[in-house]
């Protein structure tokens, strides 16, 4: 017999990348975090079908002008300025923040699959130049004397 804890782990992977979000959860998880444009006119398509096409475009790793919409509902320009506003803007943060503490609550946070990639990182400890020519030790260089 599960507990409800175990339960929910074994019915829910945390570990993929949603590729397709319902309405449902759109509504309910991920619409709060999201800005929502004060001037001009508002989008001819929901906020839900925008955000969909920007998970198709990010997992499939297609270009953008590639992205082929229901009937042309919207053009692919449109689907790229929201997403960029939503990367700019920070909702895209807010919404991983809020996910992150979602998890944490309910204990579902499993930080043994983090993981960290410091490649592009100055190194602090010696090593006053770099192999990547584009990384400036000029600070680095400063802050060691």
């Amino acid at each position: 017999m599960f507990t409800r804890k175990q339960k929910i782990k074994k019915d829910t992977c945390y570990n993929t990348l949603p590729v397709k979000v319902s309405q449902k959860e759109f509504n309910r998880y991920i619409r709060p975090h999201l800005s929502k444009g004060r001037r001009g006119p508002k989008p001819k398509v929901s906020l839900f079908k925008i955000f969909n096409y920007i998970l198709y475009v990010l997992h499939t790793g297609t270009q953008w002008n590639q992205l082929l919409t229901y009937r042309n509902e919207i053009y692919w320009t449109n689907v790229y300025k929201w997403h960029n506003r939503w990367s700019k803007d920070g909702s895209y943060e807010r919404l991983f923040s809020s996910s992150l503490l979602f998890l944490k609550e309910r204990d579902l946070l499993d930080l043994s699959i983090l993981h960290g990639d410091g490649s592009n990182v100055v190194s602090k400890k010696g090593g006053l130049e770099s192999d990547t020519p584009d990384i400036n030790t000029k600070k680095v260089k400063k802050s060691l004397q």
